[in-house]
C-alpha cells in the first residue's frame, strides 16, 4: 500500500475581514499536523476552494507547506476545463507535493469513457500521486466501478476520497486493493476503516485530531471496542458540524475554540446560532484527554 493511509485533515482556509488569515492557517497548520495527522489536503471544498482565486490558493498552499515543513500535503484540484486543469497542475506540481485531489469534470457531466479519459490525461501530465474524488453529489457524475477500475491502471493513480455514498463500491474498491480507499464521509470513516480501507480525509478532524487518529489506530491494532466507542463519541458532532453548508458549522467550532474567525465567503453562510449553541455543548462534551477515551 502507498503512502497514503490514515488520518488526513482537509483544511479550512480562515478570513479576516475579507482576505485569508495567514497566520491563522499557519497556526491550524502545526495544530493539527501536530496533535497526529498524517498530512494535510489544502483547496478542497472546506478550504472553501472555489471562492478563491488562482493567486489565493497558491498562497495558501506555499504557506501551508512553509509553515510545517516535513508534513505531507495535498492540494485540491479541480474544474470543468480539462486544458485548464493541466495547466494549472503543471504550475503547483512544482511544490513538494504529497499528491493532488481531483474530482471529475463538474457540470458538464460527462460519460464514463470521458471521465477515464480526463483522468488519464491528467495522470499522464502529473509528477506527483493523483488522489481521484468520486464525489458525484457536487460533480453531478458518478464515476462506475469499471471507470474506477481503469483509471486505476495508470501508474500515477494512487488513492481515491470516496464520496460516492454506494457501499458496494466501496467494498469493491477495497478488495479489489489497486487504491488506497480513503474514506471521503466523516460518518462512514469507521466502517470504511474496519472493512479494510487505508484512512479518511476529513474535515471534522480539525476538532480533536488526536480523537480520530486513536480510533484509526486502535482499528489498525484490532481493538475494536476502544474504535467503536470513539466512533460513537464523536458522530454527534460530526453530524452537527453538517448539519448546515460545510465548512459554516466547522469554522464556528474553531471560532469557539479561539482557533480562527468563524468567517466565509458568500454563498457560503455562518453557522446559524442554533447549530452555533449545539456545537458548543458538544464540545464541552468531548474526552478531554486522550486516556479519559477509556471511560466513554
Amino acid at each position: 500500500m502507498n503512502g497514503f493511509t490514515g488520518i488526513w485533515v482537509a483544511l479550512a482556509t480562515p478570513f479576516q475581514d475579507g482576505e485569508i488569515d495567514f497566520a491563522a492557517l499557519a497556526l491550524l497548520a502545526r495544530k493539527l499536523y501536530g496533535e497526529g495527522a498524517t498530512g494535510l489536503v489544502v483547496c478542497g471544498s472546506t478550504g472553501e476552494a472555489s471562492a478563491l482565486s488562482d493567486h489565493e490558493q497558491l498562497a495558501v498552499l506555499d504557506k501551508v507547506i512553509d509553515a510545517v515543513p516535513g508534513c505531507p500535503v495535498i492540494m485540491g484540484l479541480g474544474g470543468s476545463s480539462q486544458r485548464a486543469v493541466i495547466d494549472r497542475l503543471r504550475e503547483i506540481q512544482q511544490r513538494p507535493l504529497a499528491g493532488v485531489l481531483i474530482p471529475a469534470p463538474y457540470y458538464v457531466r460527462p460519460s464514463q469513457h470521458g471521465i477515464v479519459a480526463y483522468f488519464n490525461a491528467i495522470a499522464d501530465a502529473s509528477t506527483v500521486p493523483v488522489i481521484l474524488y468520486n464525489i458525484p453529489y457536487r460533480t453531478g457524475v458518478a464515476m462506475e466501478l469499471a471507470t474506477i477500475r481503469s483509471i486505476a491502471e495508470h501508474p500515477h493513480v494512487a488513492a481515491i476520497k470516496d464520496c460516492g455514498g454506494d457501499s458496494a463500491l466501496t467494498m469493491q474498491l477495497i478488495a479489489d486493493r489497486r487504491l488506497a480507499v480513503l474514506a471521503g464521509e466523516d460518518s462512514q470513516i469507521f466502517s470504511t476503516l474496519c472493512l479494510g480501507g487505508a484512512g479518511a480525509i476529513t474535515a471534522a478532524a480539525h476538532i480533536r485530531t488526536d480523537l480520530f487518529v486513536r480510533m484509526a489506530n486502535a482499528v489498525a491494532a484490532s481493538r475494536l471496542d476502544e474504535a467503536r466507542r470513539l466512533h460513537f463519541a464523536l458522530l454527534p458532532l460530526i453530524d452537527t458540524l453538517f448539519a448546515e453548508p460545510n465548512p459554516g458549522p466547522l469554522k464556528a467550532a474553531l471560532a469557539l475554540l479561539g482557533l480562527s474567525s468563524d468567517e466565509v465567503r458568500a454563498p457560503i453562510l455562518q453557522a446559524s446560532a442554533t447549530c452555533r449553541k449545539e456545537i458548543a455543548g458538544l464540545l464541552a462534551r468531548l474526552p478531554a484527554f486522550d486516556h479519559e477515551v477509556y471511560k466513554l
